[in-house]
């Protein structure tokens, strides 16, 4: 199995979490989102994954190679491939839940905040830089605020009761990135306190970004 993916890398970060929840091993490629124009948009990258968004999991069969992209539907192919370790519970109700928490972060979050949004804003639109940051930190803190609200019901040590889910998978990077960007965080209790608590296990601390090979 191997993983196309970049350190800071959000998506990425999701699928080395749910990698190391599951404890299987991939090969970790660098594909550099900055350097030279971006490695994204590389013709051979770009046979693997015409989108040229990381990450790219390549995992083969017996008979055939599974180039399979989007960090949700890796995961998902995880779970079901490799059942050990679940990231989703059994029950259908408290799955759809969970799914519901991860694609708030994932679909509402993170898309708007993304590093090629934030570059149209900057190199097509002329946006300034201390208005990129009012762009981001708004995205954040709607979502967040919502976020704090489904956590408040269905929380316990972690995002929904007291075992890693998707929802963990997908929250902690978005934590990441928020403090990195210096959201204020004081008004998301329920978030902060999740993400240092999931930040005590080992597969949450291994997949950090400045852990990868090629963080710089």
């Amino acid at each position: 199995m191997k993983l196309y993916g970049y350190w800071r890398s959000s998506a990425a970060y999701r699928v080395r979490i749910a990698l190391n929840l599951k404890q299987l091993s991939a090969e970790h490629i660098s594909v550099h989102l900055v350097n030279n124009g971006g490695e994204q948009h590389f013709a051979a990258y770009h046979q693997l994954n015409p989108q040229h968004l990381v990450p790219t999991l390549v995992d083969k069969n017996a008979d055939t190679e599974l180039n399979l992209s989007q960090s949700l539907a890796i995961i998902e192919y995880l779970e079901e491939k490799y059942p050990q370790c679940p990231v989703l519970p059994n029950d259908a109700e408290q799955r759809a839940i969970v799914r519901s928490m991860a694609q708030a972060i994932a679909c509402e979050i993170h898309p708007l905040d993304n590093l090629r949004v934030l570059q149209y804003l900057v190199n097509e639109m002329g946006v300034s830089e201390a208005d990129k940051m009012r762009w981001y930190h708004h995205w954040i803190i709607v979502g967040f605020t919502a976020l704090e609200q489904q956590l408040s019901q269905h929380s316990g040590r972690f995002c929904f009761g007291d075992s890693p889910t998707l929802a963990n998978i997908c929250l902690v990077p978005q934590v990441y990135n928020a403090k990195r960007f210096n959201v204020p965080l004081d008004d998301f209790p329920h978030i902060v306190r999740i993400y240092h608590e999931c930040n005590q296990l080992a597969a949450f601390a291994a997949a950090a970004p400045e852990q990868q090979h090629d963080a710089s």
